[in-house]
C-alpha cells in the first residue's frame, strides 16, 4: 500500500471544507474495519484513508501549518500504512472502569510478546507482530500497532476468499477467537490488493 505524502494532506482550511463528509465516511469505513474480539481487546485495521483522516484531525485539533510540523506527522503516521502482504491494526486494551485499567492490564502483560495474536484461515497463521517501547517488565500500555505479514502463497489464499477467517487471541489470562464478518474480510483483502 501507498505511504501518503505532503500532496494527499489538505491544509486546515481545505479539510474543515470536507470535513464533515470526509469524517462520514471514514467513521462508515472504520465500522467495516473495527472488531471487537471479546470484552477488552479491540482492533481497527489501518489504511491509507484510516492513517489520512487521523493526520487531517491532528493537524485540525493541534492548528500545525508549518511543512516540518507536517513532514513530521506523516513520517510517524505513515508506520501505520501497511506494507506489501501486510495487514496492520491498532490493538485498543479497553477498559472503562478507572478503578479496573491497573488490574486489567498488568492481567494483560505479555500480549504483545511470543506467538499470542494471529489470524487463521484454513490451516493457515499469521502471527501478529508488535511495535515495541509499549509494555516493560513492570507495564503495558492500553495501545499497541500491531503489523500481521503474509506470505505471497498466504496472501493469495486469503485473498481468495475460500476460508474462514478468525483473529486468536491465546494469553494465560485471555483466551478468545473471533470469526471476521464478511464485511471485514472484504475489507482486508482489499488492503492486500492494494
Amino acid at each position: 500500500m501507498r505511504k501518503l505524502t505532503r500532496a494527499d494532506v489538505k491544509d486546515i482550511i481545505q479539510y474543515e471544507r470536507i470535513r464533515n463528509d470526509f469524517r462520514a465516511r471514514i467513521i462508515a469505513l472504520k465500522k467495516a474495519r473495527r472488531v471487537e474480539v471479546g470484552p477488552i481487546l479491540t482492533f481497527v485495521f489501518e489504511n491509507r484513508d484510516t492513517v489520512l483522516f487521523q493526520i487531517e484531525e491532528m493537524m485540525r485539533a493541534e492548528r500545525i501549518v508549518q511543512e516540518e510540523r507536517i513532514a513530521e506527522e506523516l513520517a510517524v503516521y505513515n508506520d501505520l500504512i501497511p506494507g506489501a502482504n501486510e495487514l496492520s491494526a491498532t490493538m485498543l486494551i479497553e477498559i472503562t472502569d478507572q478503578r479496573k485499567i491497573k488490574p486489567t492490564l498488568d492481567k494483560m502483560m505479555g500480549i504483545d510478546k511470543g506467538k499470542k495474536v494471529w489470524l487463521q484461515f484454513g490451516d493457515e497463521r499469521v502471527y501478529a507482530r508488535f511495535e515495541e517501547g509499549h509494555s516493560n517488565e513492570v507495564k503495558i500500555s492500553a495501545v499497541h500497532f500491531v503489523r500481521l505479514k503474509f506470505t505471497s502463497q498466504q496472501s493469495r489464499r486469503f485473498r481468495s476468499g475460500e476460508d474462514l477467517a478468525y483473529l486468536y487471541v491465546d494469553h494465560p489470562n485471555y483466551k478468545r477467537r473471533l470469526r471476521l464478518s464478511e464485511a471485514v474480510l472484504k475489507s482486508l483483502r482489499a488492503d492486500l490488493d492494494a
